[in-house]
């Protein structure tokens, strides 16, 4: 299958190793330095199931170059979702699907607005995997599971190729009959924990146990359930159970990549992960107090990373 990684870091250099090392014609989108390693030195990937090396390896930051491709794993950060969507048009012919394995829930709409809803299927991923240096991968997590689906329901046999595609790289592979329920159970709980370590800086381990920060971070996470059961996406009645049960069971020196982005002063994916809740909120008249105060609270410091990114 001819495949463009859009966005090669953690996720995307990760799975877009596994599917060349797989033997499909695969080409990463990168830029700088980290382009430059790819296309010198191949992509390396340093992970618990393996460390390999793609090499040669197909590696561009002009999309057109690549031309229409059958699967666009689009795995950027969510900010910079329309500027790459509009990179990407010489890459969408007729056939052309289109999975975001990005945060949160408006992925795949927004890339729709641009390239053709027609193109877009939903989906999601769990793992942890970041760049180490520039044409190298780190992935950490025994788990590297990926959970995909036609946003109406829907078998196709594109999905069904996309599937097989995807499961002979020996990752988790799941095609999903409900993915907006996965995609907002995943919600549920990572914008509530992005949220909240946000705000007190801290690891895991040292909020999730204090009565009062853990009662916010389950208010947050009833009002993202609220928001998805108003648009009748159905959840399990237990969902923030669930969640919570999760965060109990993580590592106690977990940081949420959102965290880390506040600390370093980096832009960070805030609207997507919290003003996201705000704005829809609205739209279907659910209340969000909480997520209106962590948005509010966040915003400054979102507003400092992007001047000094420009």
């Amino acid at each position: 299958m001819k495949i463009l990684i859009a966005g090669s870091g953690g996720v995307g250099g990760y799975y877009g190793g596994l599917l060349a090392q797989s033997g499909n014609d695969v080409t990463f989108l990168a830029r700088g330095e980290h382009l430059r390693a790819i296309r010198e030195r191949g992509l390396q990937v340093k992970s618990v199931h393996g460390d390999f090396t793609v090499f040669p390896a197909q590696a561009t930051d002009t999309p057109a170059e690549v031309g229409p491709v059958e699967l666009i794993l689009f795995c950027t950060k969510t900010y910079d979702t329309e500027h790459v969507a509009e990179a990407l048009r010489p890459c969408v012919g007729a056939d052309t699907a289109i999975i975001s394995l990005q945060n949160g829930v408006d992925a795949a709409e927004r890339i729709g607005a641009i390239l053709g809803m027609e193109h877009v299927l939903g989906g999601a991923t769990w793992i942890s995997s970041a760049v180490e240096a520039p044409g190298v991968i780190r992935q950490f997590s025994q788990f590297r599971r990926i959970v995909f689906g036609e946003l109406d329901g829907s078998i196709t046999p594109r999905a069904q190729a996309i599937y097989q595609t995807l499961s002979a790289t020996g990752a988790t592979v799941e095609l999903s009959e409900n993915i907006l329920s996965v995609l907002w159970t995943k919600f549920v709980f990572i914008a509530a924990v992005s949220g909240i370590s946000s705000l007190t800086r801290l690891e895991m381990g040292e909020f999730r146990h204090v009565p009062e920060t853990r009662a916010l971070m389950t208010a947050l996470m009833r009002e993202v359930e609220a928001l998805a059961r108003a648009q009748n996406i159905a959840l399990d009645a237990d969902v923030v159970e669930k969640s919570l049960a999760f965060v109990d069971a993580a590592a106690p020196n977990i940081k949420s990549s959102m965290q880390r982005d506040v600390e370093s002063g980096r832009r960070t994916e805030l609207e997507s992960m919290i003003g996201v809740i705000c704005r829809k909120g609205r739209e279907w008249n659910v209340p969000t107090p909480v997520a209106d105060f962590v948005y509010a609270a966040l915003l400054p410091v979102e507003l400092k990373a992007r001047r000094q990114a420009a």
